[in-house]
């Protein structure tokens, strides 16, 4: 359950034209005060009564968390998401701060990056981060410029004392007793958005998103994973969604990626009658809120009208549907349906986890969704990282069993970055899955060429 990408680096705008991984190391150092996120871990409840707590980890260790490694030759681009891909699997060590770092050199074939890059691939728990804290940990790690005059320096830290087992037990007592009333409150702040929800459907103003069709992506995954991704122009994505009256480059998104899934699974000849579902993250992390870590995100369904074979007609469905789904979420509130999470049971859930997995309930159960599509707004001027120029971005994300796909959409100097993460076993062909991106992208952006054109 982490999330995380993996970018390429021009090291000709560092000192020297090149970047070494101490400097790496100091650079990353002299960053780790900005946020907590860095140098917290977890400590657990004695059985699992209450969620568990962050502490200071008295024990931290940089260079455990920042890693080398390089890609054999030839240094493609292929062995880079293989590399990506495997990294991206393993599980982050549960007894230390949620994330890692790993410095990939080698990368002499990779089509697009200049001599002598690198790669960063940086994976954190989602436990401790969202799309939105994520986006601002990674405005904390770069500049923008290669040598800003006024670089954060390292800074003095004291860890904390991992508290004793009666301590934690004392506090998730306390913490229990306010559970009822802060459980009355949220439920009092849902209400009126359950009847204007109620209200909405009746009168037909708002309609149900619809049967969630079972693809292959709705079944078990094992722990092996693949990523690919594909970048396009802004202004081209702008284009496309131009082209439908009130569409968002949002809708332009999920239609493209409706597009691409139609594309792989008529090859597979397994597309369902049935619009396929995404769920699309929304943030419910306040102005007030910046800075702060957590994983503070709800989610909207949207039809992707995979069953539409007219690219435009595929962009008007999309946008109608992001709409009645928008409406929705408002009526209740993104952040309240986040609130209620608080209430469960640590033990529970994690109990109800294991249980889904162990017993394959994924097979027997409904979907919910087909996949996820997460689009995270990044920054329009170029970001350097010790130096070094980002010239490439490629998110990763979590999948589980019954949702087995997801897309990170990451927009950055005037390009739009559509990547995605799934199981080796359900997703066998990446680059064939890429070849449908971008396929689906030209489609549609030769149906709105021709629309504005006349």
């Amino acid at each position: 359950m982490h999330i995380g990408s993996f970018m390429v680096y021009d090291p000709s705008t560092a000192a020297g034209s090149f970047v070494r991984f101490k400097d790496v190391l100091a650079h990353v150092e002299s960053r780790l005060h900005l946020s907590r996120v860095f140098r917290q871990r977890l400590v657990h409840v004695p059985f699992n009564l209450h969620h568990p707590y962050w502490i200071e980890d008295d024990a931290f260790d940089l260079e455990f968390h920042v890693r080398h490694i390089a890609l054999p030759k030839p240094g493609d681009w292929r062995q880079l998401c293989i590399q990506a891909a495997r990294l991206h699997s393993r599980p982050v060590d549960l007894t230390r701060p949620l994330w890692e770092m790993y410095v990939i050199e080698g990368l002499d074939q990779v089509e697009g990056a200049p001599p002598g890059s690198f790669a960063v691939l940086t994976k954190t728990h989602h436990a401790i981060i969202d799309g939105a804290s994520g986006a601002e940990i990674l405005s904390y790690l770069h500049d923008l410029e290669p040598d800003p005059p006024n670089k954060p320096t390292a800074q003095p830290w004291q860890g904390e004392r991992e508290p004793a087992a009666a301590e934690l037990t004392m506090r998730t007592h306390f913490n229990n007793l306010t559970q009822p009333s802060r459980f009355f409150e949220t439920l009092s702040r849902s209400m009126p958005g359950m009847m204007k929800l109620s209200a909405g459907l009746s009168s037909q103003k708002l309609k149900p998103v619809g049967v969630v069709p079972r693809t292959r992506f709705n079944g078990k995954i094992t722990g092996h994973r693949v990523t690919d991704g594909r970048s396009f122009a802004i202004a081209d994505v702008k284009a496309i969604k131009d082209a439908v009256k009130g569409a968002t480059i949002n809708d332009a998104v999920l239609a493209l990626i409706g597009g691409a899934l139609r594309r792989y699974l008529i090859a597979k000849q397994e597309l369902p009658q049935e619009s396929m579902i995404a769920m699309a993250p929304v943030s419910v992390r306040g102005t007030e809120q910046g800075g702060s870590a957590g994983n503070q995100v709800s989610g909207m369904l949207v039809a992707l009208g995979t069953h539409i074979a007219d690219p435009l007609e595929r962009l008007q469905t999309v946008h109608a549907a992001a709409l009645n789904s928008k409406a929705m979420t408002a009526a209740i509130g993104a952040r309240t349906m986040t609130d209620y999470s608080q209430f469960i049971p640590s033990s529970v859930a994690a109990l109800a986890a294991r249980m889904y997995t162990e017993m394959g309930l994924s097979d027997y159960t409904a979907p919910m969704m087909n996949c996820v599509v997460t689009n995270v707004p990044g920054p329009q001027r170029p970001l350097f990282f010790a130096g070094a120029q980002a010239v490439k971005m490629v998110g990763l994300g979590p999948i589980y069993d019954g949702m087995a796909l997801i897309h990170p959409v990451f927009s950055y100097c005037g390009e739009i970055g559509v990547s995605f993460t799934s199981c080796r076993e359900v997703l066998p062909d990446p680059g064939f899955y890429s070849e449908c991106i971008q396929a689906s992208f030209e489609e549609l952006h030769a149906a709105a060429r021709l629309v504005t054109s006349q």
